[in-house]
C-alpha cells in the first residue's frame, strides 16, 4: 500500500456580501475512501464535476482536505497519517513520491522557461543537487525516454504541439523517480492517435519505474485499459467501486451501467439501456437527501431520496452504494 484515504472531504466555501463572510459550501467531496497499492492502477471516471480532479489535487496536497485522513507509506515502509496539516520532513518526502500531470499540458508548462529549466525545477525544489555534466546527462535521458530529441532542452514550450508537451509533463513527473503519479486527463486534450501513444508510454513507464498512477479520466474504455481498479463518482461521492473487469463486466450500480451503457458502440446492451443519462447533476452547494443519483435514477425508490445508501459488497472486493443491495430505512 502506498496511500489509503478515509472518509476525505473537501468543502469549498461560498463567500457573499461586503465582508465576504462565508454563506455556505461547495461540497466537492464527500467522505471518500480509497486504496493505491505498489505497482497498480485506480482508475476514477464519473461526470464533469463529480470531483475527479478535485481528488487528485487533495491528494497531491495542492487543496488542504476539509476532513478525513490519508495514511502515506513511504518507501521504508513506515506509515505517516495526514490530515489537514502534516510535518515539513514528511511533506517533502510525501511531495517526492506523489507526482501530478494535469490535463492542459500547455497550461502546465511555464511559457517562459526551457524544456530543460523545466524538468530540472523539481531536482531544484527537492535538492537533488548534481553538477552540470551530470544534470544534463540526465535530463537528456529523460528527454530521450520519453520520446523526445536531447536537443530539445533549449526550447519554450510554445515550440511543441500538445502531445510532445505532454511527454515533457511526463517526463518532469518522473524526473524525481515518484512512486505514485497522479494521472489528471492527460489525453483528454491529445488527438485520438496521440492518446494511444501517450498511454502505452505511460504503460512502459510504470514498468520500468515500478510506478503506481491515480488515472482520472471521464473515458471508459481508457480507464479500462489502464486500470487494475475502478472507482466511479457521482456528485463527491464514491457510487461504485471494484476491479476494472468486474466494473465494466457487471456493474452494480444503476449509475455506472448507464455511463457503461453510452460507450459508442458498446455491445451486450439493450436499447433501454443505451439511453443517455437524463436531467443534469444537481448542485454541490445543495445536494439532495438520500443518494445523490436518486434525482436521476430511472429505478429510485422512496427510501433513495430519504437516506445515502450503505455500502454492499457484490463480490471479493466490488462495492456499491445501492439500496438494491442491501440496507434498510
Amino acid at each position: 500500500m502506498i496511500l489509503k484515504g478515509k472518509a476525505v472531504k473537501k468543502y469549498f466555501p461560498i463567500h457573499k456580501g461586503v465582508f465576504l463572510q462565508v454563506a455556505g459550501h461547495v461540497k466537492a467531496l464527500e467522505c471518500i475512501d480509497f486504496e493505491i497499492g505498489e505497482k497498480s492502477t485506480l482508475g476514477i471516471v464519473g461526470e464533469s464535476g463529480c470531483g475527479k480532479t478535485t481528488l487528485g489535487k487533495v491528494i497531491s496536497r495542492i487543496h488542504p482536505m476539509s476532513g478525513g485522513e490519508l495514511e502515506y507509506s513511504d518507501s521504508a515502509g513506515n506509515i505517516h497519517k495526514m490530515t489537514r496539516r502534516m510535518g515539513k520532513d514528511v511533506l517533502r518526502h510525501y511531495q517526492r513520491d506523489v507526482q501530478m500531470i494535469f490535463q492542459d499540458p500547455y497550461n502546465s508548462l511555464d511559457p517562459r522557461m526551457t524544456i530543460s529549466r523545466i524538468i530540472g525545477e523539481p531536482l531544484d525544489v527537492h535538492r537533488m543537487y548534481m553538477d552540470k555534466a551530470e544534470r544534463k546527462e540526465y535530463i537528456s535521458s529523460l528527454l530521450e525516454r520519453v520520446g523526445l530529441h536531447p536537443e530539445y532542452g533549449d526550447r519554450f514550450p510554445h515550440e511543441f504541439s500538445g502531445g510532445q508537451r505532454q511527454r515533457i509533463s511526463i517526463a518532469r513527473a518522473v524526473a524525481l523517480k515518484p512512486r505514485l503519479i497522479i494521472c489528471d486527463e492527460p489525453t483528454s486534450a491529445l488527438d485520438v492517435s496521440v492518446q494511444s501513444q501517450v498511454i502505452n508510454l505511460l504503460d512502459e513507464l510504470k514498468e520500468e519505474f515500478n510506478l503506481s498512477y491515480l488515472f482520472i479520466s471521464h473515458d471508459l474504455d481508457v480507464i479500462h485499459h489502464v486500470s487494475d481498479r475502478i472507482m466511479v463518482m457521482y456528485l463527491g461521492s464514491v457510487m461504485e467501486e471494484g476491479k476494472a473487469e468486474d466494473i465494466m463486466n457487471n456493474p452494480a450500480h444503476p449509475y455506472t451501467k448507464m455511463l457503461i451503457a453510452s460507450i459508442p458502440g458498446r455491445k451486450g446492451s439493450d436499447e433501454g439501456e443505451r439511453a443517455s443519462i437524463g436531467g443534469e447533476p444537481p448542485s454541490p452547494i445543495n445536494p439532495p437527501p438520500g443518494c445523490p443519483f436518486s434525482t436521476r435514477c430511472p429505478i429510485a425508490m422512496d427510501k433513495c431520496r430519504k437516506a445515502m445508501p450503505p455500502v454492499s459488497e457484490t463480490g471479493e472486493g466490488h462495492r456499491v452504494r445501492c439500496y438494491l443491495y442491501g440496507g434498510e430505512v
